[in-house]
């Protein structure tokens, strides 16, 4: 169950934290961490997303615990892993235009790390082809499979085994295997995510066995997100590539009861103004909080109850009986419901351990590019 006790999040130094301040619980963070590693049954089970964290200490943490692959969704995210000293990183996002480029001077940058990409149509890996081979280095590349949410990916059939055999015969590129991510499959009831992930993995299976017995080689199966990261580890057979497990939030805790994790990350935001004898101004506008989703964006602890009216790029404003328990410095806690997006508003966190504000970290990756 989702823990919403204020006294859970409420740090003792809080009047040295300005807001709004996105904090990060560093003991709810490692034991997180501890539980994906049980749950996908050891570190080679695992290619953990960094798109959720975008920070260069939990890749570290991980890389402790024994894992050595890991996903990331830009060149920036790609980078960050490889300086922190990741085996293997998955860019898994299509190489397209001046990112081929930048992906050859990351391949050059950090000779220590093999790094692989996706792709899913034959014009990209022509693309990637060439580039990489002009620059006289090569990449491992996994095909990208729509397994039903049809944002991308070539469909599990004739034409992705066809271009299998493409990547396989094109110069500078290892065909290693096969990448799906069934990001569509969300549902409460376990039963019906079990269905449907078991409906949208067959084809992907099927398009590997038929690759195998043509004599090609598809060492690598990366498959899944959060949502199905329970279903997909009970297979011996696929890297599980969970993200936002490592710091949870208020959506998946509320969407996905099952799944046994901490919210490891919370909103510090105060009261700035008391308009009206029922309502209160926070400072937690959209600059904040990921506010892609309708409301409730994040969940105000020990305010559950109040009706939220107004939302601007810097103020949230709410409604409440309790008002006159809320004057203009109040602190407030928040559980945001998507911590991705959230994260990546944020230039720095604020580490709390023992109950206590530590230090900061810098979101490393929330940057487009680092040095490449």
């Amino acid at each position: 169950m989702l823990d919403t006790a204020v006294s859970s999040y409420a740090i003792d130094n809080v009047a040295e934290i300005d807001s709004p301040s996105l904090l990060v619980y560093e003991e709810r963070l490692d034991e997180n961490l501890r539980r994906m590693l049980a749950q996908a049954g050891g570190p080679e089970r695992l290619t953990p997303h960094v798109k959720t964290h975008k920070l260069p200490q939990v890749i570290v943490k991980q890389l402790a615990l024994g894992v050595t692959k890991l996903k990331a969704a830009t060149i920036a995210e790609a980078e960050m892993c490889a300086a922190a000293g990741a085996p293997q990183v998955l860019l898994a996002h299509a190489p397209v235009g001046p990112r081929a480029v930048r992906l050859v001077a990351l391949i050059q940058a950090f000779p220590a790390t093999r790094f692989a990409v996706i792709v899913d149509d034959p014009s990209v890996a022509h693309h990637v082809s060439q580039v990489v081979t002009a620059a006289g280095v090569s990449v491992d590349v996994l095909l990208d499979l729509d397994c039903g949410m049809h944002r991308s990916g070539i469909a599990p059939g004739d034409s992705a085994a066809q271009l299998y055999r493409v990547v396989h015969d094109l110069p500078g590129l290892r065909a290693v295997g096969l990448h799906a991510y069934d990001g569509h499959i969300h549902d409460t009831d376990f039963a019906e995510r079990r269905a449907k992930c078991e409906a949208a993995i067959a084809p992907v299976l099927a398009l590997r066995d038929r690759l195998r017995s043509a004599g090609l080689t598809v060492s690598r199966l990366v498959c899944g997100g959060t949502p199905t990261f329970p279903l997909l580890a009970s297979r011996g057979d696929v890297e599980c590539s969970p993200g936002t497990s490592v710091l949870w939030d208020y959506g998946y805790g509320t969407t996905l009861p099952d799944l046994d994790y901490l919210p490891a990350a919370a909103l510090l935001t105060r009261v700035t103004s008391r308009p009206l004898p029922n309502r209160v101004c926070l400072d937690l506008g959209h600059k904040s909080v990921g506010s892609e989703m309708p409301q409730p964006r994040a969940l105000l602890l020990g305010l559950e109850d109040a009706k939220l009216v107004g939302h601007s790029e810097e103020h949230l404003v709410v409604e409440t009986a309790r008002a006159a328990d809320y004057p203009p410095g109040t602190p407030v806690y928040a559980l945001p419901w998507h911590i991705c997006p959230t994260i990546n508003l944020h230039s720095e966190v604020v580490v709390v351990k023992g109950g206590r504000a530590q230090q900061r970290w810098t979101v490393a990756a929330r940057s487009r590019r680092l040095t490449v």
